[in-house]
């Protein structure tokens, strides 16, 4: 269940994002994601071999802030892509849904500062 209420709704409120054949906003960019997500996938499966290989703590905390750096540019590449298409969609159409996605998007924007 998602912090808004659950998969298919945003607080509450019929979510049109997870409907059969929506096209959410960062399709066209999918192949790009997926291959970064890959590469970050081989980092990880990488510093599991630096440590069960033992090797230096520096060097495994290199790799780790390197990781963590791809990762937080695959969310802010998903985040804005989420703004300028589901938001700005959502906030055109107005209403319920609309308030929810600004909610759902500041929701997000908090946890990646977070981290």
């Amino acid at each position: 269940m998602t912090p808004l209420g659950g998969r298919g709704t945003v607080g509450g409120v019929s979510d049109p994002e997870n409907a059969p054949g929506h096209v959410h906003g960062y399709i066209h960019r999918k192949d790009d994601h997926l291959k970064r997500l890959r590469r970050i996938e081989g980092q990880a499966r990488g510093l599991q071999r630096m440590v069960e290989d033992e090797k230096y703590c520096i060097d495994i905390l290199t790799q780790v802030s390197a990781m963590t750096s791809a990762l937080q540019s695959v969310a802010l590449s998903l985040l804005e892509e989420h703004l300028a298409h589901c938001v700005a969609e959502a906030v055109a159409t107005g209403g319920p849904e609309a308030d929810a996605k600004v909610r759902e998007a500041s929701a997000a924007i908090a946890r990646l500062v977070r981290s």
